[in-house]
């Protein structure tokens, strides 16, 4: 008996595909015989009589049109993820940018921070030195 169950639920693969894209219609149109509402894979799947997997697997077209009716097509939500790569890579770039020219400037304070501490070591010593007399500490003659 149960040959026979599936022999009558065997249908080729046009006439199922026939199936599911009436089904997806129905929906859309909101004349689903199963009262479903919103465009799914398992309500086109519920509204055909088939499994979610049977449209997976074997009609993908079917679940690109699916996709396609609930605004996130493979292939545009593809395009978006690329326009997002592009724009992160953009910035990137302009962050290694940025990166290198900080870089340079920490490099060039760093070589001016040294002359400055080299002078200062000088001009210690020379204060440290018994011949050196500080001016500022003179007082002016009257």
């Amino acid at each position: 008996m149960k040959r026979k169950e599936k022999a009558a639920n065997y249908k080729p693969a046009e006439d199922r595909e026939k199936d599911l894209k009436l089904a997806l219609l129905r929906i859309q149109k909101g004349r689903a015989r199963t009262g479903e509402t919103k465009v799914t894979i398992a309500a086109v799947a519920r509204e055909a009589g088939v499994s979610k997997a049977l449209i997976h697997n074997y009609y993908p077209r079917i679940a690109e049109a699916i996709r396609e009716a609930q605004g996130r097509s493979s292939r545009a939500m593809r395009d978006v993820k690329h326009q997002d790569l592009l724009a992160e890579r953009k910035k990137s770039a302009a962050y290694r940018q940025e990166i290198e020219e900080l870089r340079a400037k920490v490099a060039n304070l760093a070589s001016i921070n040294e002359v400055l501490l080299e002078e200062n070591r000088v001009l210690e010593a020379k204060m440290n030195d018994r011949k050196v007399v500080d001016l500022a500490s003179r007082k002016p003659h009257g």
